[in-house]
């Protein structure tokens, strides 16, 4: 069948058979309601959403703890700084996130209360479609269509569509909109969630244990895990960079990253540009005794890889007043919440400087 013609569908039947599937089966998560109960706080739920965006849900548990302990309430992180709402950030990735979160969270806490419509939700800094779309629903009950990477992969396959990623997600979104129900409509969002998490996974989807194998066009198929189809992407740029250990008593230089750009606001190492071909010494923090180090530290951005190389020095005690920065105590580095690019460099100094 052509993934343009009709579909012999039961939307209906498809939303009532996920949802008896997600009432006996819905992941026990620390922002969720249970299936059927009330619905959860917005605050909590705003919270997950931006957190998981693109990162995995074993991953963002602890840090959700972390920020609820710190600040149980919208009102709570709006009053907090900016410092340490980004120190807690780290190791999250994505930090236009963290800046975006303490805008919207001030503004929320400037209107009262959360909106609870799409549009009102879309409003807010940092929200997009997909993360208003997702609080609506499972916070507020409106019905809205939710289409996260686990969604896009279990539409793409009830459906078998053919349409090659990116360029196929307005047909998905169509899809997911024509068995999205009225009732129940967060519970429904994360039963797709939950489906495309443990179930309709990329590799090996479980489709004997699928709720909806029936009705999927993939299954029936015979190679599901084909779908959904993407293009090929192409090779990320590599860029090159320097960052310096400069140590002085005990403490290491930490500086604060420009509001702007990649990993904003965040303290760092001290590094020079990052460029097609390495730098060397160009952005050294001071004059010094420069040794640069043999290893070096690779890590991927979203758009483009970085090899960085390490260059370290030590100066007196007594000297470098007039440097820019904060002194850091170096055995007390990991409190700093550097980034993870930069947490990398810290470990691998710390390595290579005890074994000289």
């Amino acid at each position: 069948m052509p993934d343009n013609a009709p579909r012999a569908i039961a939307p209906r039947a498809i939303a009532a058979a996920l949802l008896r599937w997600y009432d006996r089966n819905a992941r026990d998560l620390p922002w969720r309601a249970r299936p059927g109960a009330n619905a959860p706080d917005p605050y909590r739920v705003w919270l997950s959403e931006v957190m998981l965006q693109q990162t995995q849900v074993a991953s963002v548990i602890p840090y959700f703890g972390k920020f609820t302990r710190s600040w149980p309430s919208v009102e709570a992180l709006a009053a907090s700084e900016d410092a340490d709402l980004m120190a807690a950030w780290a190791g999250l990735g994505y930090y236009a996130r963290a800046r975006n979160l303490l805008a919207c969270a001030r503004e929320v806490a400037r209107r009262g209360a959360f909106p609870d419509t799409e549009a009102g939700l879309r409003a807010l800094p940092g929200v997009g479609g997909y993360t208003a779309a997702a609080i609506a629903a499972i916070a507020f009950g409106r019905r809205a269509v939710v289409v996260d990477a686990n969604v896009e992969r279990v539409v793409s396959r009830l459906f078998a569509v053919e349409e090659a990623l990116p360029g196929a997600k307005a047909r998905i979104y169509a899809l997911t909109d024509s068995i999205t129900p009225d009732a129940r409509a967060g519970d429904f969002a994360q039963a797709m969630m939950d489906l495309g998490s443990g179930i309709c996974t990329a590799r090996s989807p479980k489709c004997l244990l699928c709720p909806l194998r029936e009705d999927c066009d993939g299954f029936a198929s015979g190679a599901p895990e084909r779908f959904p189809i993407k293009a090929a992407k192409p090779p990320k740029p590599q860029r090159h960079g320097t960052m310096f250990w400069l140590e002085r008593g005990g403490k290491v230089l930490l500086v604060r990253r420009p509001d702007k750009g990649l990993l904003g606001g965040m303290r760092a190492l001290p590094t020079g540009p990052w460029t097609d071909s390495p730098p060397g010494l160009e952005g050294a923090p001071a004059a010094a005794e420069w040794r640069v180090l043999d290893e070096t530290v690779s890590h991927g951005f979203t758009h483009f890889n970085l090899d960085v190389a390490l260059a370290a020095a030590t100066i007196a005690e007594h000297a470098g007043a007039a440097v820019a920065g904060e002194w850091w105590p170096v055995a007390d580095l990991e409190s700093a919440g550097l980034p993870t690019v930069f947490a990398k460099a810290a470990r691998t100094f710390g390595r290579v400087l005890c074994a000289v």
